[in-house]
């Protein structure tokens, strides 16, 4: 999606739709409203467009039609004689001034994009809001990627296709800026953020068939290509000689064989010095039957997104290529798929890890943690990393806990977790601390071996990230358990359903307040 950042007043645009955000005053809609909104209340760019179009827009608030509440929308057609190059008036409901924030921009810049669809609008303009806690080029970053977000749909598999519009370009209308190079420097980087969040959509929404484990790789092989990565890809033979055991004795129930892919984005040359990298972790499971603890039928179609991790990684790593970003940065995704066959692992197995440690099997469907164990060693003992952080569609009790609405985390050390937290937050990608103690780590440890893969039902997210705590020795490590927010059935302004793409701009905002503390 072409973004463009333009200056100058609403009446000198052309455009086939003109969205206009429009802040709220505590008015409530309908005739009989005891206080309606007057043109006198307007910010004063939008009473000056107002002017320019004969006062359409004051005379819908004179009806109490339209308030500026969050998520209200009215269309307007203008008087041809006076509303120029501008064929359509988008009002939309920005809400209470001191509520307005990143996000409410994103959501606003997703439903303009949902507006035009099906609609013979190929130029839209949007009269950038001002906003009193963030600064130009937050909102312009902000629009940018809910424009983005919400323009993607995943149709590659429809014969016949929606009628989506012939929709080319989005303009973001300011009035006046002190640097405008430093907004389209903004609004470009968030356009590869939200682009690259897409990506890692569609790999997740890809069907199992068609994305085994070999194709996840080759797909990696390919964007390494397109955005100047290192890629290397590690199969059955290379397993087999460095011991990761876990993950080929997930993948050994399946006719499609494990991977290990890692993508290197290395510190460029003019800034290269002794660095350690950072390490992100991806599950990659393809699709996931539970294995010999076979899932119940309703909903299984789903699990072909437990691979959700590893592809908010390589988004991650597409946008860290794309940006530059003076960091040397490893993502490694994991990938295998989890199948019922005489061939795969069987509950009451012992597997000896990469890391030496012997994994009792209690739960073949508590493979996500079996196969990270493998990679969390291998990005510790090949890189000796600054930092690792793993994301996974780990656990049920995730969704439990905090359902669709936050990444559940928790890690070895208090400021790195807290650092996702409050990335998470400049993203729009709540993160949630979850506490991993003494306790947890007790509860996953067995009579038969090192550890057990499975701790019961109490406390599920924690003893997961216990276990997971196991093979990352002292190395600063947070795991992010996405299997609550990695998808989703439901309908949000820059969500359609199915993989979210979560993780890729929350991996993003942290990177990049990571160096700039360097800095």
């Amino acid at each position: 999606m072409q973004v463009s950042i333009k200056t100058g007043t609403a009446s000198e645009v052309r455009a086939d739709l003109l969205v206009v955000p429009m802040p709220g005053d505590g008015s409530k809609n309908g005739p009989n409203s005891p206080r309606k909104r007057t043109a006198a209340s307007l910010p004063r760019r939008i009473a000056a467009l107002d002017r320019s179009l004969g006062g359409i827009i004051r005379g819908v608030l004179s009806t109490g039609d339209f308030s500026g509440r969050d998520s209200e929308t009215l269309l307007l057609y203008p008087d041809e004689s006076r509303a120029g190059d501008v064929r359509r008036v988008l009002l939309l409901g920005l809400g209470k001034p001191d509520e307005i924030d990143a996000e409410r921009l994103r959501r606003l810049g997703a439903r303009a994009l949902r507006h035009c669809e099906g609609k013979e609008i190929s130029r839209v303009a949007i009269l950038a809001p001002t906003v009193r806690r963030l600064g130009a080029e937050e909102c312009a970053a902000a629009l940018a990627e809910g424009i983005c977000l919400g323009a993607y749909r995943f149709d590659r598999y429809r014969k016949k296709k929606p009628r989506v519009g012939n929709l080319k370009s989005v303009a973001l209308l300011f009035d006046r800026l002190a640097s405008a190079s430093e907004v389209r420097r903004a609004t470009k980087r968030a356009v590869v953020m939200a682009e690259s969040q897409n990506l890692a959509r569609s790999l997740s929404n890809e069907p199992p068939n068609e994305l085994p484990p070999s194709a996840l790789a080759k797909a990696a092989r390919k964007l390494a290509r397109e955005v100047g990565l290192d890629c290397r890809v590690m199969r059955t033979a290379e397993l087999e000689r460095r011991g990761m055991n876990g993950l080929l004795a997930v993948g050994g129930g399946s006719s499609n064989p494990p991977a290990l892919i890692v993508l290197e984005h290395r510190r460029p040359a003019r800034k290269r010095g002794r660095q350690q990298p950072v390490c992100l972790v991806g599950k990659g499971i393809t699709f996931d039957s539970g294995g010999l603890s076979l899932k119940p039928a309703p909903n299984m179609q789903e699990m072909k997104h437990d691979m959700s991790g590893a592809a908010a990684v390589l988004g991650a790593m597409r946008a860290i290529a794309l940006l530059d970003l003076p960091l040397h940065v490893v993502g490694i995704a994991v990938a295998a798929e989890n199948m019922p066959s005489g061939a795969a692992y069987r509950p009451g197995d012992i597997v000896r890890s990469m890391a030496g440690k012997a994994i009792e099997v209690v739960n073949t469907d508590a493979e996500g943690r079996v196969v990270l164990a493998d990679a969390l060693h291998y990005a510790c003992s090949e890189f000796e990393p600054a930092a690792i952080v793993d994301i996974a569609t780990l656990t049920g009790a995730a969704m439990v806990a905090l359902g669709p609405w936050a990444t559940a985390a928790l890690g070895n050390d208090e400021k790195l977790v807290e650092a996702l937290r409050a990335a998470g937050e400049a993203a729009g990608e709540r993160v949630w601390p979850m506490p991993l103690l003494a306790e947890h780590r007790q509860a996953i440890r067995s009579n038969v071996a090192d550890l057990k893969n499975a701790a019961g039902k109490d406390a599920g997210v924690s003893t997961a990230g216990a276990f997971l705590g196991e093979f990352v020795g002292e190395v600063p490590w947070v795991h992010l358990d996405i299997a609550g927010t990695g998808w989703t059935a439901r309908t949000t302004p820059y969500h359609r359903g199915g993989g979210t793409g979560v993780g890729v701009r929350l991996l993003l905002a942290w990177l990049r307040a990571r160096l700039a503390a360097e800095r």
